[in-house]
């Protein structure tokens, strides 16, 4: 009997991990930028940050250099490198600046991935037209944010 309520008890666990709400974007609670909570409630994959990293509407490489991506082509200088980057920030630190750099670097030039309002003047993607839409998306899913944040805290210095 109490091999069978474990396993109960486990499955009825993991159902919990499976089903975690995320965060909602105007939910996201910031602590001098940082963020200390799992936007997605599961943990991230790094190798999908890493391919977030270069695709989509992540593309972090377009301003960013990444040693550990240097198979990869045309690697940016608009932003600082990120080589040895979970040295200098703790993880809530790298989800708050991934999720909303400006809540942190005020006038940076950095995308808030993980925002849906407060915007000046919002494009319609990438086809120089205003926003037309119902509800605006943030550019990065809570657990594509989770990703990229896994992906990052494994850039230490050698």
């Amino acid at each position: 009997m109490k091999h069978v309520i474990g396993v109960g008890c486990a499955v009825a666990l993991a159902g919990t991990i499976v089903w975690a709400e995320a965060v909602k974007p105007t939910d996201v609670v910031f602590e001098d930028g940082a963020v200390s909570v799992s936007l997605s409630g599961m943990p991230g994959d790094p190798a999908n940050g890493a391919v977030l990293m270069n695709k989509g509407s992540g593309n972090c490489i377009a301003c960013h250099a990444v040693d550990a991506l240097s198979d990869l082509p045309f690697h940016g200088e608009v932003g600082p490198p990120l080589d040895g980057v979970a040295d200098r920030w703790s993880e809530a630190e790298l989800r708050g600046i991934v999720a909303d750099a400006k809540k942190m670097f005020d006038g940076t030039m950095m995308p808030s991935f993980y925002r849906t309002e407060g915007f000046i003047r919002l494009g319609d993607a990438y086809t120089g037209k205003a926003f037309e839409g119902a509800e605006v998306q943030p550019l990065l899913t809570a657990q594509e944010i989770e990703d990229v944040v896994a992906f990052l805290v494994t850039l230490k210095e050698e």
